[in-house]
């Protein structure tokens, strides 16, 4: 591994598209620590430091990398991009016409981006719009009654809004150099910046503890043993193969070979967590918004679902996590297009006849991975949490199932490209 970096460093290109990448890590971490203007930012240390954590926010801190609760140009961070992305991909399946842009190649796809980037910008201005208001209201610090935002006039609040919405796009534009100029995906390293951020704070709440030494040492090892749960899993595959049948084209001979379609047993990546997540903080900002005097009901959902550890939150996190996996995998893969596909080239699965018995195989097969797939997002994203619990730790602790897989999966990939481009230049890579 040693030898390999250093066997990258040690190619020109290569080496300007690391130090590009690492020169875009740098500013987008130095945008987190501006504040926005009109906030207080010693106030707002002074709330952050009476208020251990805020539930309902730790998932979209996380990935902003500690940004929103301090109200920086960065609050929002990539989530809206992700979120728009993710809307992009489901219209595909709604509107032909989006289905049709992203099979024109390279063209229709930058008209997809085009479309992702402006309903970027929407959910940018309306989620800085709606964090700012929690912020006046002092939702985002329950029991701190310093004002965060002192002057609260209308051109003051229209500056915070355009502040953040900018900052946004500019995180946006970022992410998208990496990706062209860098190395890697872009926008998965910046959310892996954000995530990789929080675990220092996180190993001192854990090593400041009770029973510190014991907890960080059995949080070590539960965090190594699910980084190797997910390594294993990730690269696993279930192979189809595939035949191609012999044809004559002119006076050549073509086809006969033999191939395999790789499905991987989570399919859906870390796109059901993230929803799952996201739909889980609707119980925790419902209670929030009730006020002194809840009704019995909310009492009751604040006890049983808006409680990280509770077993009411736990189940309703299990199903929408399974969910969301079928929901994302059937949008993603289509056995049909696939089946199709192989007809028209001559390739057929052995055994299985062409055309519609070929997406039956495929369907059956995939909906038996993706119950397994499921299974395995639920019990990463769920273990450390009860670990957590069981050890008397917060339930926010950013060494989450959901931080884990990010972290493993975006390094995983960051490292494959890197070893592709070794590979190219003779090198051995990081892999012998």
């Amino acid at each position: 591994m040693l030898k390999g970096f250093v066997s990258a460093f040690r190619t020109p290109d290569l080496r300007n598209k690391l130090l590009f990448t690492l020169g875009i890590i740098v500013v987008y971490r130095m945008g987190v620590a501006i504040p926005t203007p009109g906030v207080d930012y010693g106030n707002v240390q002074q709330c952050a430091s009476l208020v251990s954590s805020n539930s309902a926010f730790a998932i979209l801190n996380l990935f902003s990398g500690g940004a929103l609760l301090q109200l920086s140009i960065f609050a929002l961070g990539i989530m809206p991009y992700i979120t728009a992305s993710i809307i992009v991909q489901l219209l595909r399946v709604l509107i032909p016409r989006f289905e049709t842009l992203y099979k024109e190649g390279p063209e229709g796809q930058a008209k997809l981006t085009q479309y992702t980037r402006y309903i970027t910008l929407g959910f940018a201005a309306l989620q800085s719009a709606s964090y700012i208001t929690l912020a006046r209201n002092g939702t985002f610090f329950p029991g701190c009654d310093i004002p965060i935002i002192p002057n609260d006039s209308w051109y003051v609040i229209a500056t915070m809004i355009l502040t953040m919405t900018t900052g946004t796009i500019l995180i946006m534009w970022l992410g998208e150099r990496i990706t062209e100029r860098g190395v890697g995906n872009g926008m998965s390293l910046l959310i892996f910046t954000s995530i990789a951020a929080s675990f220092p704070g996180a190993a001192s709440t854990i090593w400041n503890s009770s029973d510190g030494v014991r907890n960080t040492i059995l949080v070590g090892l539960l965090v190594l043993a699910i980084i190797a749960a997910v390594v294993y899993v990730e690269q696993s595959q279930r192979r189809i193969p595939v035949q191609y049948a012999k044809r004559m084209v002119g006076r050549r001979m073509l086809g006969g070979s033999s191939t395999y379609i790789p499905m991987k047993i989570n399919m859906a990546g870390i796109i059901p967590v993230i929803f799952a997540s996201s739909l889980l903080m609707l119980p925790t900002v419902i209670v929030q918004f009730s006020g002194d005097s809840p009704s019995d009901w909310v009492l009751w959902m604040q006890t049983h679902i808006a409680t990280p550890g509770s077993w009411g939150n736990t189940l309703l996190f299990t199903l929408l996590i399974i969910f969301f996996a079928y929901f994302y995998t059937a949008i993603t893969f289509n056995p049909n297009d696939v089946a199709d596909n192989m007809k028209k080239y001559g390739g057929f699965v052995p055994g299985i006849r062409p055309g519609q018995p070929t997406a039956d195989f495929l369907a059956y097969v995939l909906s038996r991975i993706t119950a397994a797939g499921s299974l395995y997002l639920a019990i990463v994203a769920l273990l450390p949490t009860i670990a957590f619990v069981a050890l008397g730790l917060s339930a926010s602790i950013p060494f989450g199932g959901a931080s884990v897989l990010i972290l493993v999966g975006v390094g995983l990939d960051t490292v494959k490209r890197i070893q592709s481009q070794l590979e190219q230049r003779d090198y051995e890579g990081f892999l012998k």
